[in-house]
């Protein structure tokens, strides 16, 4: 198995789009919408016509105060869904915290393990990554769902996130992983109130200077509903939040991000464009 490529295809120097699919009943934003394994092929494939380059499939939430589900639930939730995207020729991506789900998903056709814990919630999944070679993302994380924010506590967010981010890559290359495999993942909501997200994003310039791929998921999250707050301060709901995420995601693109992690798909593929566009018009003047 190999790892997935770094630009687009067709060469195009552009920000990649990876669609989200949660087989999950309780994920923050859309948790049961996917939930059966028809439902979520369907919707897969759908996200790949409206312009995403690879899928994240994810059979655990989460979201603040989630809490975990057995290995054998997450398993019976990704890996049909998985095996069926990757037989439709999609590039998929598993979303998983357990080395054992990251092997069997790997095995069914995935070609990227997005572990939002870098390693730290299973200590078996650098190996695993390893020696399947596939795209390891490494996220910033200083715990589960239902503590996070009890350690989100920062003197200088961006400086830790990138110190602790590199700590990760060192442990990991440790294990046998090389360094094409890493992509970093600053983690925006986990462990970070609202603010230490807003800081993550307009440092960005600083983490890519780390000098691996970036992936930036910032659709529908909490910051983002808090922003647009009513005038009586509620949070705007989740699904209500895509118009700012695709703001994000152009600033993000933009700022060097190499792929950006949404729900909906269509106007964020536009987005990554628009930014393309915008950096190779700034290049030639």
């Amino acid at each position: 198995m190999t790892s997935v490529p770094i630009n687009a295809p067709g060469g195009a120097q552009r920000c990649l789009v990876m669609g989200v699919v949660n087989v999950t009943p309780d994920s923050f934003s859309d948790g049961g919408q996917w939930f059966d394994v028809e439902t979520a092929v369907r919707h897969g494939l759908d996200l790949v016509r409206e312009g995403a380059d690879m899928v994240d499939v994810g059979g655990e939430s989460t979201r603040p105060g989630a809490t975990r589900v057995s290995l054998e639930e997450e398993l019976a939730r990704v890996v049909p869904v998985i095996r069926a995207l990757a037989a439709e020729g999609v590039t998929v991506s598993v979303d998983t915290m357990r080395a054992e789900v990251a092997r069997a998903a790997v095995e069914a056709g995935a070609r990227l393990v997005n572990d939002v814990s870098g390693g730290l919630a299973d200590p078996e999944m650098p190996r695993v990554v390893a020696a399947t070679g596939v795209t390891y993302v490494v996220m910033h994380w200083r715990g589960h769902s239902h503590d996070m924010y009890s350690r989100a506590v920062y003197a200088d967010v961006v400086t830790e996130v990138r110190e602790e981010l590199s700590k990760r890559v060192d442990l990991v290359l440790a294990e046998g992983v090389s360094h094409e495999q890493i992509v970093l993942d600053p983690g925006l909501g986990f462990a970070k109130h609202a603010k230490h997200s807003w800081a993550v994003l307009a440092g960005l310039p600083r983490l890519t200077e780390m000098g691996y791929p970036l992936l930036v998921g910032a659709s529908r999250k909490g910051f983002l509903g808090r922003l647009l707050a009513g005038p009586d301060g509620t949070p705007r709901p989740f699904s209500r939040s895509d118009d700012a995420t695709v703001a994000v995601t152009a600033l993000a693109a933009h700022a060097g991000a190499w792929c950006v992690r949404v729900h909906q798909v269509g106007p964020n593929a536009d987005a990554v464009r628009v930014a393309a566009a915008w950096k190779r018009a700034g290049a030639n003047t």
